[in-house]
């Protein structure tokens, strides 16, 4: 097996380092982050990081860039105080991937893109109708990341809006059948596939399957 040093992570050129480190960790969450500015332009753009911080009170989080340079969504969940979190499906990874292009502030990146907006019923803030799965959001925390200077921004879920049938008899919700997908690296949208489903673990116990998640 290849052993990479610190050392040569860091000698690599630039472009290649940000592939390599970017693809690392595993397979990353494919979510689209709708805001909207104080003056009324909608933004969209797509997001690798969002993660799970807690189920109550339910809690998402996401990290953004050094501020260094202008980041609209960012901008515009510090001024209004919400924002949706919409999971990218299979129909949309174009649009979606083009969303990561940097335009300017006064551009409506819903409608560049081609996305329809959806206004939610707090802040104004839009959903992606195209999206399967469309989560509302809360502003509540930031954290300041020092070793990077990047920003771990936290809310809490308003709203969720799905088909009933994506969620199952034990509040399961089947990402599958969502057609969620998932990314790779920066670039590379996939489609995950059913491997398996298993009941809570205890000790001392055998591991046993769910059935039904393969059905």
């Amino acid at each position: 097996m290849l052993s990479i040093s610190r050392e040569e992570i860091q000698g690599m050129e630039r472009l290649y380092r940000n592939n390599f480190i970017n693809s690392i960790s595993g397979f990353k969450s494919s979510n689209l982050i709708g805001t909207v500015s104080e003056k009324g332009i909608y933004n969209v753009a797509v997001f690798s990081s969002v993660t799970h911080f807690g189920s109550n009170p339910a809690v998402l989080g996401f990290v953004t860039r050094p501020t260094t340079v202008p980041r609209n969504t960012y901008k515009n969940i510090k001024d209004i105080g919400y924002y949706t979190i919409n999971h990218v499906n299979s129909q949309i990874v174009e649009q979606a991937h083009q969303t990561s292009a940097k335009y300017e502030e006064e551009i409506d990146e819903f409608e560049i893109c081609g996305f329809t907006k959806e206004l939610s019923g707090f802040g104004g803030v839009p959903y992606v109708k195209e999206s399967h799965i469309q989560i509302g959001m809360k502003f509540e925390e930031e954290y300041k990341i020092a070793i990077n200077d990047t920003i771990l921004v936290l809310g809490s879920i308003q709203e969720i809006k799905l088909k009933e049938n994506l969620i199952k008899t034990d509040g399961f919700i089947d990402l599958n059948e969502a057609d969620t997908t998932s990314i790779n690296g920066l670039d590379a949208y996939l489609s995950p596939k059913k491997i398996a489903r298993f009941n809570y673990a205890r000790p001392n116990q055998p591991t046993t399957q769910i059935n039904e998640y393969l059905k």
